[in-house]
């Protein structure tokens, strides 16, 4: 082996070699202006033809459709200039031979290597950090799909099936733009309750049509199916997300004036639906006066989609008379009328003055004492009247040494009533069961607003008493108000966690059991639940699982998010939702999706 010698004294003159394409000085670092920079261009190409698509299907991890997802490997490679376009739930067209089409959607997204290197040197990170960018075409970008269906013309008429067979290798894959294949290729209704566009990470989709957006509508009873207003509707989302301006652009549909529904199939009789809607806010009696902030553009856009818009005169607000609380509502011109709740009605609901806890054996003792109370003071008996009748020690020795209620027991169930809110029952108004006529009406909105209410208490006891005397007739095989049971009712319930929360006492179980029972016997007695909530969490599991219609707008909080069960690639979305965005999870109307609603109320809503 030759000796080279020591070389650290070596002159290397002024320049040492940089980055390729230029010269570096020694003791600057910088580029020497003396030297001519290399450069070196890529050759230019003159391509023919027109790419069509997006890319190709690519089989280097395999091509396989099966019945475990876990299994499927369908991947595309996608080309250069069509990578800024591409985002997470895109959906796609995968054409077999034939006339049949794949409906796909992108559920991950890739780079890859093009070339075998090594790209975490010294050498690429400072090339990268001194050039302008990046050239596509040195990686590949592979995007995973999720077969969705296959779609396939039959008599004339476009229907979709599960996935069932591979495409083939190199088929040229494209955007879904074609408003028919999407709306088959979901299994969106293409009739309904309007919700909102079909959107994509934020953006709606877009086809050729006129106009390029894509409904979103709920089934209303199309080809015999049963509207899913019946089959219950949820809209879930926190302070600030929308949900009150989307659940009023959604009840005003409902109240359209041909919007009819059958009570019986085949019975002939289909009258408009009535609307109760719960309103702890005091927001919904806006829906009668027009949208100021409503521009032309706006309402011909509407009436371009069929929409139900503007102030619907037909709205009341039934405003609950509770001690001296004061109802002021200069916020809207609706029409108002007084009520109270009779004590009457706690006969059928003894739940109603139970106050805070009863065991079994306290709940069966004040179901007797107000028994008794009735059978001697009649149905017109006050809450005044059964606390001075709970106070006769007479009553209290004759129960103990009868056996019929033990002296502990019919002191806790005193206590309990002597306990419950001042000034629910009985004030200075008409009884709300005097007012069922004008309460429920074919195409009324009667609202119930409880913000006057200062007891959190007061305000839960009127809207379950008034919400069961619904429910009571609508279930009931021998109704006494016929108007309830044979008008459609859409019982609506903003801030629904408050009401219809899990619990372990009787009375919680009690009104639980009823509405569950409502939800369970919906369908077929035409009464629709439209539930509003930011806590979705606290919404007991028996009601919640009846819920067929769930729409989920920004939530922050995990266990709300996880509540809703929604599907994994939808879950993921909800944190980040901005304002009237939302995601819709319906298994018996659509394949589940991302939808924005219309950025401007179809009523009058905020108290500007």
């Amino acid at each position: 082996m030759s000796d080279l010698g020591d070389f650290s004294e070596y002159d290397t003159g002024e320049n040492v070699p940089g980055d390729a394409g230029e010269n570096v000085t020694a003791d600057t670092g910088e580029a020497s202006t003396d030297e001519a920079k290399i450069d070196f261009d890529r050759v230019t190409v003159s391509e023919t033809g027109r790419d069509r698509g997006i890319g190709s299907l690519a089989v280097t991890e395999g091509l396989r459709i099966a019945q475990d997802r876990q299994e499927i490997a369908l991947r595309a490679y996608v080309t250069a200039d069509n990578r800024s376009s591409i985002r997470l739930g895109t959906y796609l067209l995968v054409p077999y031979p034939g006339e049949e089409t794949l409906f796909c959607r992108i559920e991950g997204l890739e780079y890859a290597q093009e070339f075998e290197s090594d790209d975490a040197t010294e050498i690429h990170a400072r090339r990268a950090m001194r050039s302008s960018g990046i050239d596509e075409r040195d990686y590949k970008f592979l995007a995973d799909l999720d077969p969705v269906a296959i779609l396939s013309p039959e008599d004339g008429e476009l229907r979709r099936r599960m996935p069932d067979r591979v495409p083939k290798p190199e088929t040229v894959v494209r955007h879904a733009d074609d408003r028919e294949k999407i709306k088959t290729g979901l299994n969106i209704p293409e009739d309904g309750v309007f919700l909102g566009h079909l959107a994509v990470g934020g953006e709606r989709v877009t086809t050729r049509a006129d106009p390029p957006t894509i409904d979103y509508r709920l089934d209303d009873g199309s080809e015999g199916v049963d509207p899913l207003v019946f089959r219950h509707v949820l809209v879930a989302g926190g302070t600030g997300s929308g949900k009150t301006h989307t659940a009023k652009n959604v009840l005003r549909q409902y109240l359209h004036e041909d919007r009819r529904y059958e009570l019986e199939a085949g019975g002939g009789r289909a009258p408009r639906t009535a609307v109760v809607q719960f309103d702890p806010q005091d927001e919904y009696a806006q829906m009668h006066d027009d949208n100021p902030e409503a521009t032309t553009d706006d309402e011909r856009s509407w009436e371009a989609q069929g929409l139900s818009y503007g102030g619907h005169d037909d709205t009341v607000a039934f405003v609950p008379q509770v001690g001296s609380a004061t109802y002021a509502a200069s916020h809207h011109r609706a029409e108002q009328q007084a009520f109270t709740i009779p004590f009457s009605m706690v006969r059928g609901n003894p739940w109603l003055v139970a106050g805070s806890q009863l065991n079994d054996h306290q709940y069966t003792g004040l179901q007797h004492l107000l028994d008794r109370f009735f059978d001697s003071h009649g149905s017109d008996g006050t809450y005044e009247e059964f606390t001075a009748f709970l106070d006769d020690p007479a009553l209290r020795e004759e129960l103990d040494e009868s056996g019929r209620v033990h002296e502990a027991t019919y002191d806790a169930v005193k206590r309990r009533v002597h306990g419950i809110p001042q000034g629910v029952f009985d004030q200075d108004a008409r009884p709300i069961t005097d007012m069922v006529e004008a309460f429920v009406r074919p195409g009324r909105l009667s609202v119930v607003p409880t913000y006057h209410v200062t007891s959190s208490r007061a305000a839960e006891m009127v809207v379950l008493a008034v919400a069961s005397l619904l429910v009571d007739q609508k279930l009931s095989n021998d109704p006494r108000y016929d108007r309830i049971k044979e008008t459609p009712l859409i019982v609506g319930m903003d801030e629904a966690h408050n009401f219809l929360a899990g619990a372990d006492t009787v009375q919680a179980r009690q009104v639980l059991g009823k509405f569950t029972e409502a939800a369970k016997q919906g369908r077929k007695e035409r009464l629709g639940l439209f539930l509003v909530t930011q806590d979705p969490q606290d919404i007991a599991d028996a009601v919640f699982k009846q819920v067929n219609t769930r729409i989920v707008l920004n939530l922050g909080d995990e266990d709300a998010i996880a509540s809703v069960n929604l599907p994994r690639e939808l879950e993921e979305k909800v944190p980040y939702m901005e304002r009237g965005q939302m995601a819709v999870y319906s298994p018996d109307n659509s394949e589940p999706v991302e939808v924005i609603g219309l950025p401007t109320c179809l009523t009058r809503h905020g108290r500007r």
